[in-house]
Parts: C-alpha cells; structure tokens; sequence
C-alpha cells in the first residue's frame, strides 16, 4: 500500500468525516517531561476512527462493482462504523457481534438500521458467522483491518495528525489487528519519513517478540485476548497489516496490564475531560508508565491516539 492509496481516501471520505481536534495538557507535559498531543478520535463520527476505514472500503467498492448490501463481524466499534457507512450510502447491513458485546454497542448499531446476527466470542465463531452471511445474503465483506481499503482510510488520520502538529516526532497508537497503525505509518511518514510510530497494546498480544524477530510467532490458531480493553482483543496482526508494520513501525511496543489502562482512563476523563474508552487509554497509559523511558529523550514532541469514546456507562471499569 502506498502513500497515495491514502490519499485517494481522503478524497472519498473527507466530506464524511470530522477533522477531530488535537489537544494539550500542561499537567501531562511536566508528567512526562515531554511535548504531548492528544488526537481526538473519540470526537469522530460513530465514536471512533473506525469510520474511516469502513467509509473509504465501503465507496471504493462502489466505484468497482454493484452492491446488494454489505456485512462484518465486529466488537462493537467497526461494527457502528460500517452500519453508519451503509447508511449514508443507502445499503443494506448485516453485522456479526460476539454476544459478550456491550448493549450500548447493539443499539447504535440497530439505529442505523442494520441488522445484527450474534455468535460465540471466538475469531473463529466471528468469521464462520459473516461468511454464513455473505453466501446467503449475498453481501460483501467489509474486513474490520485486514485490508488495502480499510488501512488507506484509517491511514487519512495519520496525514491529519501531520498536518495538525508541526515538527513532530512520534506518534503511539493503539494496535489490535493493526488497521489503525499501519495506515497511521504510511499516512505519517508519506509526510515526514522519520516521523517514529510506536504500538500500544494490552497484555497478552505480545507484538514485540515478532517486531523483533522480522516474523510472526504468535500461536495459532488465532486467539482473543480477555482485556478490559476490548476493542483490542484480537492477538495477532492481520496478514496485510504485519508486512506494513514489520517494516516502518518501531520495534518498541507498550504493554500494558488492566490496572494501568482503568487508571490512564480514568486520568484521561478526570484531567483532560474527554470521554475516552479503554482501547484509547492504552496510549495513554504508556506515557504514564516508567516505559516511556523507552522512547530516546530525544524524542521530544509525542502524539497519543485516542482511537475512540465508545463507553458502555452502566459498566465502567472502576
């Protein structure tokens, strides 16, 4: 994928979505000893960047062929994103959620009029489930990361974050399948080739050892995670997106427990007053935390990802 397949997603879906706010903290600033910037996703339309991703796939295969609706397996956010993305493009939906998904989820979904089919928590419960509905519905498949599309339209928040924050050094985003980073890597350093991206993740995905190895040695099949931070709970990178990160992103990853996640979320909502879920505190939590030492000193002016809001507030984490 190349810096202008991520430019060609800004075209399709910038009269769609928010250019969402960047923002600072004084108080993070002397925390960490660094510049700090927030990018705000959790302001974006459905609540996440996911919107992105599902807009540009959703138009590209429009230009290409004739749709009689489209379908996706989800754990909440992607789900809302595509629903809404048919929507707006007058298409049928049918979204596949594991029946652990939060209620809040399910009923933004259903507001945007798709339908919703339920399935066992697995990866592989999610994906036999959505091909069961394509054969039968005829509908195509809008990947939640794994894909061309879907990477050049997340990639459109990694020139945003470029061209909102001048001389910037690095950028932490949330990884779970690796849609977000890997578009946020091309889409940065299209702009500035040196630009360091570095993932944040939950417990357990165990991204470094790859990074580090140039291969993938996760086990399979593939697992979900159990993490409060359940919009990260696919463990491996997808096979589009681990080439793309394997090759530009930093080998540093920020692994992080559920007891510092709650407690970056709940820093994140008492200091800065912004709504974030605990996907977004996963970032968060990195600066927070003694391994932000990781990062050169050098690196002085540092983004954090706040990938979404999608808060469920009859459950919060503490």
């Amino acid at each position: 994928m190349s810096y202008e397949d991520v430019l060609l997603a800004v075209r399709r879906i910038s009269k769609f979505v928010i250019q969402t706010p960047v923002i600072t903290s004084t108080t993070v600033n002397k925390i960490t000893g660094r510049e700090i910037f927030f990018k705000c996703e959790n302001l974006q339309r459905t609540g996440s960047f996911k919107i992105r991703g599902a807009l540009n796939s959703m138009i590209s295969l429009k230009e290409n062929q004739s749709l009689r609706g489209v379908t996706t397996h989800s754990s909440g956010n992607h789900g809302i994103a595509v629903a809404y993305a048919a929507k707006l493009n007058h298409l049928p939906c049918c979204v596949v959620l594991p029946k652990t998904t939060a209620e809040f989820k399910v009923k933004e979904i259903k507001s945007s009029g798709a339908e919703i089919v339920f399935c066992e928590p697995t990866q592989l419960a999610r994906k036999e489930a959505c091909e069961k509905v394509q054969k039968e519905r005829d509908m195509v498949f809008i990947p939640p990361y794994d894909h061309l599309d879907v990477v050049a339209g997340q990639g459109t928040l990694g020139i945003e974050i470029m061209e909102q924050i001048e001389d910037l050094d690095a950028i932490i985003a949330p990884v779970s399948g690796g849609g977000l980073t890997s578009g946020i890597t091309v889409g940065a350093k299209g702009i500035k080739e040196n630009v360091k991206v570095y993932l944040a993740e939950p417990k357990g995905k165990d991204t470094e050892p790859s990074l580090r190895a140039g291969e993938r040695l996760w086990p399979n099949p593939p697992q979900s995670l159990t993490s409060v931070a359940d919009a990260l709970t696919t463990q491996q990178l997808g096979q589009v997106t681990w080439p793309i990160l394997k090759e530009l992103a930093e080998k540093e990853v920020f692994t992080m427990t559920d007891e510092q996640i709650i407690s970056a979320m709940k820093f994140t909502w008492e200091r800065l007053k912004l709504v974030i879920e605990p996907a977004a505190a996963v970032g968060v939590a990195a600066i927070l935390s003694d391994q932000l030492n990781r990062i050169p000193a050098s690196v002085k002016r540092i983004c954090i990802v706040l990938c979404g809001g999608n808060v469920d507030l009859d459950n919060l984490p503490w």
